[in-house]
């Protein structure tokens, strides 16, 4: 067949992956089949673990249109590979993804579906007129989302929803009037049930792949070959310890699954009602329900059962499974473009742009307001696995691979590991043929050198550092869904924090207002609760610009706004339902002052001022883009309405007309945010009276927010939470660079940065003003330096030479980011950056510190950029507007009250960043500790192979019982516990290494490996060269302790032991080797048990020094001297030898464990500096991208930029992102 043209699915998604078609292969499947008969099953073992070679032996390559099975491959840096097998549906009609009939209108790649709605429709024989019969419908599933046949593309793609290239118009046009039973059924057929099933395997299922895992394969290949070496004890061990391990691995897993299986199972099925397209009202399951079915959202509230745009009346929703966000938030129907005369233009409607209106699935919808007759009604868009919700139970049933270097160096070593073991394996073989031994014992013992140099139980010890990191993070309420990332935190160099409610307190103090008449600010007021301004604008406008609501009598809502609200003094009542139904309408929330604030003056006015009330008739919530929230309401008896907003200063003022304005706005903001003030600006506008609550309720935003007139400032005081100084100190100490994301005002900011000691007091702070291209000019970035901003006039050009910052060269290259000049910057400029200045974008990012008016996807964007020049990103927020950005960073950790948010890897249930350097401290602790056990297990296996390849010389080995004491008494134990070294109770400037091949670790390694091998020959060798030795036989007597009465029955004991002892393990070599290897495992476990500075010292941890060491130690040196004094050991195969040489033997022990404390101190202090003296090395230009950026920019003339100059964007005709410097004079 001709090459195809390489084929995606996801095209562009965070799941892109390439498709390969393939059909069945008869030849090929017999050559498999007699493969796998030939090879003993292995061939099949193979074939499962590498999905490819599977597909690739069996099927022949063909089109992906008449393909049986696909090849599927991501495309992102891991390459793994997945087949699934091609299934054939039964249409009831048309493809929804050709358009071969009026009733199906295809949208291009497949996307969404829509579908004409007809009385005509109705009728099935109507419906089977329009679709001519058509062949099956092909289709492959894969990670629990369906991917169907396209022919327009000729490749298989998802089938969308109504969430893509939908327009809004069409929502309330085409979707409106609900689906009728037949096209129900039809949608039905392709989208399936909608549920995010997670099904619980059976323990069968779980006990077959947990057996296949390599891992077991191999333990079960070392078991047979050990009992066919007459190894049972130690077989026997060995395979109880495997199943312990498959049990508890199969609790575990099974206990994960039940857990998120009833995570989501729970409300995940409930009766809902549904609009069917004659107008009747049915009651289905929500398991029936498909996009484009319109759901009846009762008063009640509900769980969402799937994602859903509303249409028509207002929800309060708590999103705190999605977001972690403990606050309710108030969801308004989408607006009718069509409805608009001067509307703006259409949108295509999507759930994140529009998630002011979207109902998210899982959510819980605590409560709804309606209109009598039109019920709160929501159109489906989503179901099943496409939903946020089943999105993110996606994310955890099917994770991304943790690309972390220590887990890739693994790999490594573990081959370099392999490689040792072929040498054994090569050496065993020549010697057993030079020394005549046996073809079977030949292949026997060169097989089980392999077993003995590459430790099975490596895995399991590897995971053990961060299961006690995990269980230690707990106590002290840090809950992880990932736990891999707990060693990628011990990495992390920088961490950007959100402000509110992160560096500062949530709830915000209201410190004053300073309201403005004629277009001046009048003086600053403490309290807006006076007699003057009760009935005044300004006043009107704290009363109803919120999104606050009552739920069970208790007021609810934004903290901003509370504060807001509860600073006027006034009371807000929301109609009951009865009081909804009696009306044609609905009932407004209404808002009035409480008795309290009435001034004690005449009865007639008092009257007048109880009567004095305001109804709330539409809202249009706060939105993060629009930095701003506005509310359109009317004064009880009033005939014209009223529009009243708030939000940031600088939005606000841009929708007011500008003779409103006071001139000295600017200076005054400057005022107020350079103290470290929250500053929130209102502004009203009277509407004209031809608009009634009907034109209200479908009217354009940006109708209404335009020609505002300015009203004044709200001054809130956002204290800074006692903790956030000393932890961001802590965090500097380390060398942990802090970065805040915020979406307050940029110089608010700038002063909270300086006041949590983000900034020193002595460090200047550059503003990059960032202007999109406009008017034919091209885009431009003004630097400003933020003390002197206010000092730039016309007057007084020179730049002082004082301002401009100094370059500080630095001892270590960890600090060359530390230098004396800070980035700040606000939303807009970051994305005019991103956009035209990319070869900037790492420049800035290096010394960027204060990111302020940020959107939820520009912080997600500003970690990826981080990301981009090697730096270890952990990001701290409340969840609600960093989730992206949580997800994306290497930990986030979301300060909320749920025990584990979906938000992010790491949640808190302290809200308090004292966590974060808790955390760093738990994954350095962890990662050194799966540094030192990756460390011990291999000397194990390196100890063990110096030994039995020794041994082997003198056609020797191990016994069964020795394997099984070195084992489980030494090595299981040692491993358990050595993990258990808490972290060490501060941060310290060094960061762990990141991956095993570093030169530091290397050489502790090798130097141990030295070592160990030369003891081990010194002793192999010694033991020949005393005057007592011979070749040891049954009649060998060194002890000279057996009188002549016992010597005959022990000489009778020893002959019918000899006799079993076809494999020479009694021998004098073998006990000496024994002795001196038993007490190197611990020696080494000793030295690469860490302590500071990442860990504290072993002696602190009990478990592991007083149960592990010490008692080993005490117990063998015992056992050694005293208990073989008399005798051989019979149980360990050990022979009796003579009292000097075990003194002899101990001393060389004890020398043994000086060299080895003595060299891996040696190797901590100079082995970097050695290494490269050794090798001639240079110092080399560092690995990180920042590291080398920070190196470049201190030679560099032009940076920073001086103040008041200008970057234009100059775009050459061969490429793009180029700029160009401009000094502004």
């Amino acid at each position: 067949m001709e090459k195809e043209e390489k084929k995606f699915v996801n095209k562009a998604e965070e799941d892109e992956m390439e498709i390969y078609g393939y059909e069945l292969c008869r030849w090929k499947l017999v050559l498999v089949t007699v493969g796998v008969i030939c090879s003993g099953g292995f061939l099949l073992l193979l074939l499962y673990w590498m999905p490819q070679w599977r597909v690739k032996a069996t099927c022949r390559r063909t089109t992906l249109k008449d393909c049986e099975v696909v090849l599927l491959r991501t495309t992102d840096e891991f390459k793994i590979w997945f087949c699934a097998k091609v299934r054939i549906m039964p249409s009831l009609g048309a493809n929804p993804l050709q358009n071969p009939n009026p009733i199906v209108h295809k949208v291009s790649n497949g996307h969404a579906v829509h579908f004409c709605e007809s009385a005509a429709e109705e009728n099935k024989n109507d419906l089977k007129k329009y679709l001519p019969v058509s062949k099956p419908i092909r289709y492959f599933s894969h990670h629990s989302v369906k991917y169907f046949w396209n022919d327009s593309v000729q490749s298989f793609d998802v089938l969308r929803g109504l969430d893509e290239s939908t327009f809004c118009s069409s929502i309330h046009n085409e979707h409106s009037t609900g689906l009728t039973k037949g096209m129900h059924d039809f949608r039905k057929a392709f989208y399936g049930v909608n549920e995010i099933a997670v099904k619980v395997p059976s323990i069968f299922k779980l006990l077959i792949k947990e057996v296949l895992n390599p891992f077991y394969i191999f333990q079960l290949f070392s078991v047979i070959l050990w009992i066919t070496d007459e190894y049972h004890y130690y077989a026997l061990a060995i395979v109880i310890m495997s199943v312990i391990s498959i049990v508890s691995s199969l609790y575990t897993i099974r206990k994960q699954y039940v857990m998120l299986h009833d995570m989501v199972a729970a409300h995940s099925i409930v009766r809902v009602s549904v609009c069917r397209g004659n107008q009747e009202i049915e009651e289905i399951l929500s398991t029936d329900l498909v996009p484009g079915d319109i759901m009846l959202i009762p008063s009640n509230g509900t769980i969402m059962p799937c994602d859903a745009v509303l249409l028509s009346g207002t929800c309060i929703v708590n999103e705190s499974m999605l977001t972690g966000e403990s606050v309710p938030v108030t969801k308004i129907n989408l607006p009718n473009p069509s409805e608009y005369p001067k509307a703006m233009g259409d949108e295509i409607y999507s759930p994140e742009v529009h998630k002011r209106h979207t109902l998210f699935c899982g959510t819980n919808v605590i409560q709804t307001r309606f209109y009598t007759g039109e019920l709160v009604k929501a159109l489906v868009v989503r179901t099943g696995f496409s939903t946020a919700k089943g999105q993110l139970v996606r994310s955890i049933l099917y994770p991304k691979p943790t690309d972390f270097k220590l887990y890739r160096d693994a790999y490594l070593f573990l081959l370099s590991l392999v490689v040792v073991a072929g040498i054994g394996f090569l050496y065993t073989v020549v010697n057993s043929i030079l020394n005549e031994v046996p073809a079977h014992t030949i292949i026997i013992e060169s097989l089980d050198i392999i077993t003995i140099t590459v430790p099975p139980a490596l895995p399991a010890a590897m995971t053990a550092g961060i299961v006690y990191a995990q269980r230690r993070l707990k106590k002290i309420g840090i809950f992880c869904i990932s736990p891999q990332r707990i060693n990628i935190c011990g990495q992390l160099n920088l961490v950007c924090f959100d402000k509110t409610g992160t560096l500062t307190e949530d709830g915000l103090d209201l410190w004053g207002i300073q309201r403005v008449e004629n277009a001046r600010f009048l003086l600053p007021e403490e309290s807006a609760c006076s007699e003057s301004l009760l009935k005044s604008e300004f006043v009107a406008c704290m009363a109803t610009c919120h999104s606050l609501t009552k739920i069970e009598g208790v007021l609810s809502g934004d903290p901003l706004d509370l504060k807001m609200f509860e600073a006027i003094g006034w009371i807000l009542e929301e109609a009951t339902e009865e009081e909804t139904a009696l009306h044609n309408r609905i009932m407004p929330t209404v808002v009035r002052p409480s008795k309290q604030l009435f001034p004690e003056c005449k009865q007639a006015t008092n009257q007048e001022m109880t009567s004095y009330e305001i109804g709330i008739v539409r809202q249009f919530p706060f939105s993060s883009v629009l930095q701003r929230m506005c509310v359109i309401a009317r004064v009880l008896g009033e005939k014209r309405m009223d529009a009243y907003m708030k939000g940031a200063p600088e939005v606000i003022a841009s929708l007011c007309k500008q003779e409103t304005v006071p001139v000295d706005f600017e200076r005054v903001l400057e005022e107020y945010t350079k103290q470290g003030f929250r500053v929130i600006a209102l502004a009203h506008r009277k509407l004209e009276s031809k608009l009634t609550w009907h034109k209200v309720q479908t009217i354009n935003r940006d109708a209404i927010e335009s020609n505002m007139e300015f009203m004044g400032l709200i001054i809130m005081q956002n204290k800074l939470k006692q903790e956030t100084p000393a932890v961001l100190e802590d965090l500097h100490k380390a060398n942990i660079r802090t970065v805040m994301v915020t979406g307050d005002n940029m110089l608010t900011a700038i002063s909270v940065a300086r006041d949590c000691g983000m900034i020193l007091p002595q460090d200047k702070v550059i503003i990059a003003e960032a202007l999109p291209p406009k008017d034919g000019q091209a885009a431009r970035i003004n630097w400003h330096y933020a003390d002197t901003l206010a000092k730039c006039t016309s007057s007084s050009p020179a730049i002082n030479s004082e301002d401009i910052p100094v370059k500080l060269v630095h001892e270590s290259l960890e600090d060359l980011q530390m230098t004396k000049y800070h980035f700040a910057m606000n939303g807009k400029s970051f994305a005019v950056i991103l956009e035209h200045f990319q070869d900037l974008v790492p420049k800035l990012v290096l010394h960027g510190t204060v990111f302020a008016r940020m959107a939820p996807d520009q912080k997600t964007q500003l970690v990826e950029a981080l990301q981009n020049v090697d730096y270890y990103v952990g990001m701290c927020g409340d969840g609600a507007n960093d989730c992206g950005a949580l997800k994306r960073a290497h930990g986030g950790i979301s300060l909320s009250e749920l025990e584990a948010s979906v938000a992010s890897p790491f949640t808190s249930r302290t809200p308090s960043i004292s966590c974060v350097p808790k955390l760093i401290r738990e994954g350095r602790a962890a990662l050194i500790t799966s540094f030192c056990v990756f460390k011990f297990m291999a000397l194990y296996s390196i100890i063990q192979y110096i030994s039995v390849t020794l041994l082997y010389s003198i056609l020797s080995n191990l016994g069964d019982f020795q394997f099984l004491f070195i084992d489980l008494a030494i090595i299981l134990v040692v491993v358990f516990t050595m993990s258990l070294n808490p972290a060490w109770k501060e941060l310290v400037a060094r960061r762990p290494p990141s991956g095993l091949i570093s030169g530091p670790l290397l050489c502790s390694v090798l130097s141990q490996i030295i070592i160990c091998l030369a003891f081990q020959i010194f002793g192999f060798f010694w033991v020949k060269q005393q005057s007592w030795y011979e070749p040891w036989t049954t009649e060998s007597d060194s002890c000279n302790l057996l009188d002549a009465t016992n010597t005959s029955s022990a000489h009778h004991g020893n002959e019918t032991l000899h006799d079993h002892d076809e494999h020479y393990i009694k021998n004098y070599e073998n006990t000496t080797l024994f002795f001196i290897s038993s007490f190197q495992y611990l020696i080494v476990a000793i030295v690469f048990s860490k302590g500071k500075p990442f860990r504290q010292p072993s002696y602190k941890n009990c478990k592991s020094f007083l149960t592990v060491y010490s008692s080993n130690l005490f117990l063998m040196c015992v056992y050694f001297i005293y208990v073989l004094l008399t005798s051989g050991n019979f149980f360990l195969q050990l022979v009796c030898v003579p009292y000097e040489w075990r003194l002899r033997i101990l001393m060389v022990v004890i020398l043994n464990a000086i060299v080895s404390v003595l060299t891996e101190e040696a190797v901590d202090r100079c082995g970097v500096s050695f290494l490269s003296s050794l090798f001639g090395c240079r110092e080399k230009t560092p690995k990180a991208k920042y590291m080398h950026l920070a190196q470049e920019l201190l030679v560099d003339p032009e940076w920073p930029p001086k103040p008041r100059t200008t970057t234009e964007a100059k775009v050459p005709p061969q490429g793009n992102g180029s700029y160009q410097i401009i000094t502004v004079t």
